[in-house]
């Protein structure tokens, strides 16, 4: 396991007096830095002289050299530095980068995105802040692709790949607690529901808290992508932390993501700060599948909906981000219970008003990817 997932810290061998430097070194063609995308192998001061190692994986020869010449010129500032060497590793991709702008979030032209060899879409689910019951959407959104597309016929259905590294609570929801098994240098993932999943929570014990600073983080996404056998399948969902931090970047610059579904819930705060954070997938280039309002209404004894939290927040948000609305779903006790007890409300109950809006939430996720029987 630890030949996988290396918890060593990534600072180990960079000095403090260069680290700051080289966190105003900025990844060609990108607002963010060199150190949170996790590219130094190591920066050291030996002497009047810093070296400096790079890991860049990139098809495109100008990037290396830029980043080279860019990491010159910030050290070189420093007081009592008098040279500067930069050795570059070069890794190409596994497969060239589609056109910039393709508008299908495999076309943004940083750090190389880790293909999933046999996955043919893969769609995050994200919120802007937290308790809006995103992992909670995450998790019946997953169970519902699969019951559509298992009424297909299709046998390589669904993943879900848990990123909320901090906070880890998709194994529960889903009933599960034992440890992946490895062959060879790949974490196999656990199932349940006929849902392949893969979660921090597997990896470490329940009462372990995750300290890790941005760059670990990243490396763990790269490696739930490139160390996890996630086999054949239709649809894999990532579930995001909440926010626009280290681990949302890492994601879209590390899977090809076909799109981003947004969780809020009614009131005017979680969505004003929902609008925010769904406008970072629009500056990387990854479009916006639509937008779902969890939580919306309490259903009475004699079927009234009763607005707890507001109303038509999901839906002013939706417009304002020009994005479909893709439904809202009630606040129902059984879904907190179902997930205390690892059974999604769409396994348990998928014909309660909660099981029937993610139901047709992920029907109309299914045609908007084109992933219904014949599609590509």
């Amino acid at each position: 396991m630890k030949d996988i997932f290396r918890m060593d810290s990534p600072f180990a061998m960079i000095d403090s007096k260069l680290l700051d430097a080289l966190k105003q070194v900025k990844y060609p063609g990108f607002s963010r830095d060199i150190v949170s995308f996790g590219l130094i192998n190591g920066a050291t001061l030996e002497g009047s002289t810093a070296k400096v190692g790079l890991a860049v994986t990139s098809a495109d020869p100008r990037v290396p050299a830029q980043l080279k010449q860019d990491v010159e010129q910030a050290l070189s500032l420093l007081p009592g530095v008098e040279g500067v060497e930069v050795t570059v590793s070069v890794t190409k991709p596994n497969t060239p980068p589609p056109p910039s702008g393709g508008g299908q979030g495999k076309g943004v032209s940083g750090p190389a995105h880790q293909q999933l060899p046999g996955v043919k879409k893969i769609i995050a689910v994200a919120s802007g802040k937290g308790g809006v019951g995103k992992s909670t959407f995450a998790v019946n959104l997953a169970c519902a692709f699969d019951k559509l597309l298992s009424a297909q016929g299709r046998t390589k259905r669904v993943g879900l790949m848990d990123c909320d590294i901090y906070g880890p609570s998709v194994p529960m929801m889903m009933g599960m607690n034992a440890r992946p098994e490895v062959e060879g240098n790949m974490l196999i993932p656990l199932e349940n529901f006929g849902i392949r999943v893969m979660s921090m929570g597997f990896l470490i014990d329940e009462s372990t808290p995750v300290v890790w600073r941005g760059p670990m983080v990243m490396k763990t996404i790269q490696q739930f992508a490139a160390n996890v056998d996630w086999g054949e399948m239709d649809v894999l969902v990532v579930d995001l932390p909440p926010g626009t931090g280290d681990a949302q970047l890492s994601l879209v610059q590390t899977l090809p993501l076909d799109g981003a579904v947004i969780v809020t819930t009614p009131q005017s705060v979680a969505v004003s700060v929902t609008c925010r954070g769904a406008m970072m997938f629009e500056k990387v280039n990854v479009p916006l599948l639509g937008l779902a309002e969890n939580m919306s209404y309490l259903v009475g004894p004699d079927g009234s909906h009763v607005p707890v939290f507001g109303e038509g927040g999901g839906e002013a948000a939706a417009r304002h981000l020009e994005t479909p609305f893709l439904g809202k779903v009630p606040l129902d006790p059984a879904i907190g219970q179902g997930s205390d007890r690892g059974i999604p409300i769409v396994v348990s109950s998928p014909d309660s008003p909660a099981g029937s809006a993610f139901l047709k939430i992920g029907q109309d996720l299914l045609e908007k990817l084109g992933a219904q029987q014949g599609g590509q």
